[in-house]
């Protein structure tokens, strides 16, 4: 895996946006598995549709995949702002609906745990209002747990 780090970013300005959760969770599988269905084709392993996947892990790189719910679909866009292989994940995120067309932020920091395992500290800022805070909150908690078992099913 090639990960350009010799690129410098841009921030969001999040400044008018100060909503963002945080979730800390337990995940089965390696910092390594993790990383990589979070920055690689992979993502449509338990994310988004299949096939709609258009993503390289380096700083800068804009990234398009599609995701589906209650038959509608939903286009998310992003770039990478900071990637640490198998440690540190730092993402733009953009949808019309979920984020109101605002550029968010997503970081992931993963530190493996002793006995296996990861411990998954991921942290969405930048939502609009508390409404939509609210509602990736739920969303998220499902989607990490959907995650955890792809990844569990995957190694077994």
């Amino acid at each position: 895996m090639s990960i350009s780090t010799a690129v410098s970013t841009v921030m969001p300005d999040l400044s008018s946006r100060p909503f963002q959760l945080t979730i800390k969770r337990f995940m089965h599988a390696s910092p390594h598995a993790v990383f990589e269905a979070w920055t690689t084709e992979r993502l449509d392993r338990w994310f988004a549709a299949p096939g709609t996947v258009m993503m390289k892990p380096q700083i800068e790189a804009p990234y398009f995949f599609e995701a589906r719910h209650n038959g509608e679909r939903h286009p998310h866009y992003g770039r990478f702002l900071r990637l640490e292989p198998d440690r540190l994940i730092e993402m733009t995120w953009l949808t019309a609906a979920g984020t109101k067309g605002a550029e968010n932020v997503i970081t992931i920091e993963l530190s493996p745990r002793q006995g296996g395992g990861t411990e998954l500290t991921f942290t969405h800022s930048g939502f609009p209002d508390d409404e939509s805070r609210k509602g990736h909150e739920v969303a998220w908690r499902a989607g990490l747990d959907h995650l955890d078992e792809q990844l569990s099913d995957s190694q077994a």
